[in-house]
């Protein structure tokens, strides 16, 4: 059996595929930042619970901010249609088969979009630590996403996500003493890959947390707008 790995061919596809990505990207990421839309890129395992608590997000971020979300995954709508009981404009991605959200799927699902009417835009990335590490959206922010019952060793086996994140969130912190999460030895793991990274404890549930990082989404949206003039 062939070893793909060390064709050349294959190589160059890939390089050139994510070069391309990268090129998009960096367009999209210029277009956001002209009319002054604060974008954040949701990445995690299936089951960490990112649409319960990007729902509760858009809920109560949709009181005071014009709110807006881009959900992918394998296939069916359902994610979306969970989402939208939050009022946010939402659209769905169907990637089939492909395991990760790319910019090109990005521009092309906001064609129609007047990006202008939004504050904040979440991207809910298909549920995958590996794929999504390599392709940028032309987010302002990645979070990545553990919940306490995938174990504490979770960012050690998956170093790429964590180190091209901006924020880490640890979901369903309600569950923590029922699992036996060792939250000390989590964070030890976190900053082995990456010093430093910022941390969220949030429950959806709850609602423990939700609110600190609404907090610091504010935040950095205002230090964005600031740093980049847009109105």
């Amino acid at each position: 059996m062939h070893d793909l790995t060390l064709n050349p061919r294959i190589v160059e596809i890939r390089q050139n595929v994510l070069k391309k990505n990268d090129l998009l990207a960096r367009e999209l990421r210029k277009r956001f930042q002209n009319v002054g839309v604060y974008v954040v890129n949701l990445v995690s395992s299936p089951g960490a619970g990112k649409t319960t608590l990007l729902t509760e997000v858009l809920t109560r971020l949709g009181k005071r901010y014009r709110t807006a979300a881009l959900v992918g995954d394998l296939a069916t709508e359902n994610d979306a249609d969970r989402l939208r009981q939050s009022g946010a404009k939402v659209r769905q991605i169907t990637t089939g088969t492909v395991c990760h959200l790319e910019a090109e799927m990005i521009e092309r699902t906001l064609q129609d979009w007047e990006l202008e009417t939004f504050d904040f835009l979440f991207i809910e990335n298909v549920g995958n630590l590996v794929c999504p590490a390599s392709y940028d959206l032309g987010e302002n922010q990645r979070v990545v996403l553990f919940s306490v019952t995938e174990g504490e060793d979770k960012p050690v086996k998956y170093p790429t996500i964590v180190n091209s994140a901006d924020t880490a969130i640890i979901t369903k912190i309600d569950l923590a003493e029922a699992v036996d999460f060792q939250r000390k030895r989590f964070y030890e793991a976190l900053n082995e890959v990456r010093i430093g990274i910022r941390i969220h404890e949030v429950s959806a549930r709850t609602g423990e947390g939700i609110d600190e990082w609404i907090s610091q989404l504010e935040a950095d949206k205002s230090a964005f707008i600031h740093s980049s003039g847009s109105l």
